[in-house]
């Protein structure tokens, strides 16, 4: 049995071995702890721009001023993936549906060289579901070219009234930067957009204000329209969320499982190779009467503190690239939540610790003798 001071001095010495062993191979350890800070940051940017893609777009739903919701039948709440099917002429139906306010069809179309989603839009109806839009220059639209875009979107891409800008293959005008928050970042007219998508007289949506009771009104909707799909807006965010987009989950537990996989393998590779080294000097340790415990305790150690100064690195890059990213790409939201934080730490730990224990296990019953003997 060890006393209070033999414990005292074997906890001192145990200490100075394990900052010994990571100091003596510093381009080993800094590899580790870059491996394990690569897996946070790459885990907490990938779910963090998923996250914040999906709430940014929420918001901008909300923002537009509608009440209701009206979609084709088993459409998805992410509507931009939707096909143009709906008459517009059912906008009539609408706006005399009792207890509506204002009723405005939208076509949602995709830009395919930037990816970004653009409304077409009946400019008057549409502007009269809110307070309308904010214009930070220019002003609505005046011809069947010319495009409104948010100021996020113009700062990312420079653009100032009266550029031209090439979309769907055709040279279009700004003529407007609004503030954004309403939908989409670029809006065109709702013919304009037609004739883009191929789609006469068809839209993807109507948004619907009603004059205040809003599930009366929606009540009426469903009335005049059987079949489509009518939702609150107070609803249709509550639908609006990762676990309700196709292949979100999968998508984000292979980025989970890529980043483990980074620290185990790091770890895993550098412990080994630290066990294979050192074989004498764990020789030396048991034939002092380290147990075989206490050897396994050494290298879990020495991988729970490279894991540590990984996450405290990984984290300082996270916040750092977040910054960045708002600076380089106005408008890309990185939502980085408690969660998700508090996930990355301890999956970091994890796969450092799964590395781990294979070559603290194998360390841990050498044979004194053969150890010494080790060449």
């Amino acid at each position: 049995m060890r006393d209070a001071s033999d414990i005292a001095y074997y906890g001192t010495t145990y200490r100075q071995l394990l900052w010994n062993n990571l100091r003596a191979r510093p381009i080993r350890t800094a590899l580790s702890v870059l491996g394990v800070s690569l897996q946070v940051t790459f885990v907490l940017l990938i779910v963090g721009m998923t996250l914040g893609w999906v709430n940014d777009w929420q918001k901008r739903v909300e923002g537009v001023g509608a009440d209701i919701i009206v979609q084709p039948p088993n459409a998805s709440p992410f509507f931009q993936f939707g096909n143009a099917v709906l008459p517009e002429s059912l906008v009539e139906t609408l706006q005399r549906a009792p207890g509506v306010d204002e009723a405005s069809p939208v076509l949602v179309i995709a830009n395919q060289k930037t990816l970004d989603i653009v409304y077409g839009i009946d400019y008057k109806t549409f502007n009269n579901l809110s307070k309308g839009f904010v214009f930070v220059a220019g002003g609505p639209f005046s011809d069947p070219g010319d495009v409104i875009v948010d100021d996020l979107h113009a700062a990312r891409h420079h653009l100032r009234v009266g550029d031209k800008v090439d979309m769907f293959d055709r040279e279009m005008t700004v003529c407007g930067i609004v503030r954004h928050g309403k939908g989409a970042r670029s809006f065109v007219p709702l013919a304009t957009a037609q004739e883009i998508a191929g789609a006469e007289h068809r839209v993807t949506l109507f948004y619907v204000r009603s004059t205040g009771n809003t599930e009366a009104a929606r009540l009426e909707v469903v009335r005049l329209l059987p079949g489509y799909l009518v939702r609150s807006m107070q609803d249709y965010l509550t639908l609006m969320n990762s676990s309700n987009l196709p292949a979100i989950r999968p998508f984000l537990r292979v980025m989970i499982l890529l980043g483990v996989s980074i620290s185990f393998l790091v770890v895993l590779l550098t412990m080994h190779t630290m066990v294979l080294e050192r074989t004498r000097e764990i020789g030396i340790l048991k034939a002092l009467g380290a147990s075989r415990g206490e050897i396994a305790r050494l290298f879990l150690a020495e991988s729970t503190v490279m894991a540590a100064l990984g996450v405290a690195i990984g984290l300082t890059a996270t916040f750092a690239a977040r910054e960045f990213l708002r600076t380089w790409a106005p408008g890309l939201a990185v939502l980085l939540t408690a969660n998700w934080l508090a996930a990355s730490v301890g999956l970091a730990f994890l796969g450092a610790l799964l590395g781990a224990l294979f070559p603290a296990w194998r360390a841990s019953g050498f044979d004194p003798v053969e150890a010494l003997a080790f060449e």
